[in-house]
């Protein structure tokens, strides 16, 4: 197991709308974050968007699942978030699956997120939930 990557668990699943800052000890100032819905650059520009993510959230917590570094700098951490945002899903919980592609060089300069959009957001959006999971049916 890669105690780097243990270490970057443990501080990111403290993180909380008031201790932003620890950010700074996790991602360096010229970070790249992605996932399906953002593209971040800039520590500066990551800071708002978790910002913005608690502010939107009723509660939100990660389970890691997983943890590897197949290389020195480079690892990938399987997660759950679960959260719970008062306008998607009558406000029930919410669990989502993941998976994080990170390279680092003593703090993590990019964080690749890969997980479904639908199951984040769309599926739990009246109306438009009924035809996301209704289309993801009939794809499958």
């Amino acid at each position: 197991m890669s105690d780097y990557l243990q270490h970057f668990t443990e501080r990111f699943a403290t993180l909380g709308p008031d201790n932003l800052e620890l950010l700074g000890e996790l991602y360096s100032d010229d970070v790249n974050f992605r996932d399906p819905l953002h593209h971040i650059s800039g520590l500066s520009a990551l800071r708002g968007y978790f910002a913005q993510l608690y502010a939107n959230v009723s509660e939100v917590g990660y389970r890691f699942e997983g943890l590897d570094e197949p290389t020195p700098g480079h690892g990938y951490i399987r997660w759950i978030m679960h959260y719970r945002h008062p306008r998607l899903a009558g406000g029930q919980p919410i669990s989502l699956q993941g998976c994080s592609h990170l390279r680092w060089r003593g703090r993590v300069y990019f964080h690749q997120d890969y997980f479904d959009a639908g199951a984040l957001l769309y599926e739990h959006v009246p109306i438009l939930g009924g035809a996301v999971r209704w289309l993801k049916g009939r794809l499958a």
